[in-house]
């Protein structure tokens, strides 16, 4: 399993580097980083999270059951935006940012293209939850957590219960 760095550390705001070497080194890695997602109870996961600065990420929605079937696990590489429509509220969390959770305002629909692991082309729609998702971790690819979408009170909220668990912790 892959250790998941959290905020603050400076690697999260760096804009990850895209991928050109698609190889078995690639492979291992995204495999491990599901390990890891699935390990830490998450929906998705970009590589900057694990401490690798490029431009990869998985996502895996759970099913009615809260399922997380490898089959339905998305990994996305060199993601680019093709469009995005509509708007939705989604409360989200984070595993660089633990135990914080507030409501986001996304895109409710996007099309993208992206590579897979082999680093062929791909080209998806998504909506609702699975929509939110990866604009979640494809921010991550940029340098932007979620927390950084939060209006000025809901993120003086987030750091007043920050600097409350870091005294918690000393």
């Amino acid at each position: 399993m892959l250790p998941i760095i959290t905020y603050p550390h400076p690697l999260l705001k760096k804009r990850s580097e895209p991928v050109t070497l698609f190889d078995e080194e690639l492979r291992q890695f995204l495999d491990e980083m599901y390990i890891t997602m699935l390990a830490k109870n998450g929906v998705g996961l970009a590589a900057v999270q694990v401490g690798n600065p490029i431009r990869a990420l998985i996502v895996n929605i759970p099913d009615e059951e809260g399922n997380q079937e490898r089959e339905n696990l998305l990994e996305i590489i060199n993601p680019e935006f093709l469009s995005k429509e509509g708007e939705i509220q989604f409360n989200e969390g984070c595993l660089s940012v633990p135990e914080f959770y507030e409501d986001v305002t996304r895109f409710d629909r996007v099309r993208l293209t992206y590579q897979d692991r082999y680093g062929e082309r791909h080209e998806i729609e998504a909506e609702g939850y699975l929509a939110v998702a990866l604009q979640h971790e494809i921010d991550h690819l940029n340098g932007i957590l979620f927390i950084d979408k939060l209006s000025l009170i809901k993120r003086k909220k987030f750091e007043k219960e920050l600097k409350k668990r870091q005294r918690a912790s000393l």
